[in-house]
């Protein structure tokens, strides 16, 4: 059984950084895609930031939604089986819950196959 455990969340003051960490276990990942999703009170769920695996390829490729380039930055620890979100120049408007997420087809579709239960991170003005 898949587990996603997430640790790393708080409050920041603008300008701060935070540091998201993602455990996962019960299965091999290396073929997973792994990434960070969030969702702020009265907004739909964006992806944040993905690391994803092409089979045909070979090669794994980061993503990135508009508003983090620059400020935040995935990575993975494929020894660990866990996805680090570094989040840098944290604004209020990255306020929201933040849920870690995986999934087989080595991609990061809108409804991945496991999400974990959230982390809150409050960015005050």
């Amino acid at each position: 059984q898949v587990k996603l455990v997430e640790s790393g969340g708080g409050l920041v003051q603008a300008g701060g950084s935070l540091r998201l960490s993602c455990a996962a276990s019960g299965r091999t990942f290396d073929s997973f895609g792994m990434g960070w999703f969030r969702q702020a009170p009265g907004k739909d769920r964006e992806l944040v930031a993905a690391v994803t695996w092409s089979e045909r390829s070979g090669y794994y490729s980061k993503y990135y939604t508009d508003s983090v380039k620059g400020r935040f930055t995935i990575s993975r620890d494929y020894a660990k089986n866990t996805v680090l979100l570094r989040m840098n120049s944290l604004k209020p408007e990255d306020t929201a819950v933040y849920y870690c997420a995986v999934d087989s087809s080595g991609g990061m579709p809108d409804t991945p196959e496991y999400m974990g239960q959230g982390t809150q991170v409050t960015v005050s003005s």
